[in-house]
């Protein structure tokens, strides 16, 4: 079984920075900082564990900030000894993100050029949200000079540190509320040349589409015209959520607006009574009754039981498909019953559906008991 990866930040990562540290800044008591971070340090998070770092250094570098960020961002480069194709390598420079966040508030130039630095490292995404809350007006101009920076990291920062929903990260709610600044972001890296900043504009306007979905439609259609491939896949990848949830704007931008006049039949889910841990199979036909071709988007919706024994819908993306009159197509789907971190399950009925275009139609439902 591989490691976790908060394996891979231990008690080495403070002892990697106080050594970067000591060759810039010869002063700097790396026995007393190692010690201070490390205690308590194994019973934190990943993200707590970076935090903490950037505290401590606060404690052992110079009490002018300015003075302390320039010792900072002076030991990024220098030899830390840590295997760079480690999963979490970039994390070493967690801490000095953390830093700029807690303590660059009042000096926001100083922390600008540090975040700019730091990003082609280890992403700003996180420590770019104080300064969009606190310094709004001039973090977005900075962010727009960003826009067309050279540095693909660079830009990526522009529209992932400002999704309204970044994961592990608190919301912004300025954006929630109106997300025309995010927006005019959008558009100038909507055509970027790197899929790295591309993915980032597609998940930045899926947040945004969980707050306005008109606003998602409109944009996506304005996004489709004259577009090219890569466009047309931010739009498609932008949607994503909002196909899932059925939403009529969003099947409609993506030419699945229509209802679909479709029989569904020989359906199957085996063992219809499961136990924890294993698999259930999902099978069935969808027929083109009608005397014309039927286009359709397929997926799968599995309502799964919560620990408040409610049920809450889970999409699964099956496929597209265009079905000749009278053509016939077999489908199916296999769904472990494995525990994992991003899903418990719980015993009792869960009802399963199909989604033609968006529109449920039941199959049928499973039962889940304990091994």
């Amino acid at each position: 079984m591989a490691k976790p990866l908060i394996k891979q930040y231990g008690a080495d990562v403070p002892q990697a920075i106080a050594s970067m540290i000591s060759q810039v800044y010869p002063a700097f008591d790396s026995p007393g900082f190692v010690s201070a971070v490390l205690d308590g340090f194994e019973t934190l998070a990943l993200m707590a564990r970076g935090h903490k770092i950037a505290q401590v250094l606060r404690r052992y570098l110079p009490d002018d900030f300015e003075a302390a960020l320039a010792i900072l961002m002076a030991s990024v480069d220098q030899p830390h000894g840590r295997d760079p194709a480690l999963t979490l390598g970039s994390f070493l420079y967690l801490p000095h993100t953390r830093f700029v966040a807690e303590y660059g508030l009042d000096h926001f130039a100083a922390s600008m050029a540090a975040q700019h630095a730091l990003t082609q490292r280890f992403s700003a995404e996180f420590s770019i949200r104080p300064f969009l809350e606190r310094h709004t007006e001039a973090t977005l101009r900075q962010l727009k000079r960003w826009a067309t920076d050279p540095n693909e990291h660079v830009r990526r920062l522009v529209s992932e540190g400002t999704r309204p929903r970044l994961p592990w990260a608190p919301r912004l709610r300025q954006f929630q509320r109106d997300p025309t600044p995010v927006l005019a972001l959008l558009e100038m890296l909507k055509d970027d040349p790197a899929l790295y900043v591309r993915r980032s504009v597609a998940n930045n306007l899926n947040d945004i589409g969980k707050d306005h979905p008109a606003l998602l439609t409109r944009t996506a259609q304005a996004w489709l015209q004259d577009a090219n491939p890569e466009r047309a896949w931010i739009v498609g990848h932008a949607l994503r959520s909002a196909v899932k949830r059925g939403e009529s704007g969003a099947l409609s931008v993506l030419g699945f607006g229509n209802a679909v006049q479709l029989a569904v039949g020989q359906v199957q889910i085996t063992p219809s009574q499961a136990a924890m841990g294993a698999a259930v199979l999902i099978t069935f036909a969808l027929t083109n009754t009608q005397n014309q071709p039927q286009r359709v988007l397929v997926d799968l919706a599995v309502h799964y039981v919560k620990a408040n024994g409610q049920t809450r819908a889970k999409v699964f993306k099956l496929t597209t498909l265009d079905l000749a009159p009278g053509q016939t197509a077999q489908l199916s789907k296999k769904l472990s019953l494995a525990e994992m971190t991003t899903r418990k399950h719980y015993v009792g009925t869960h009802p399963v559906a199909v989604l033609l275009n968006g529109q449920a139609q039941p199959l049928g439902a499973f039962e889940l008991v304990r091994a």
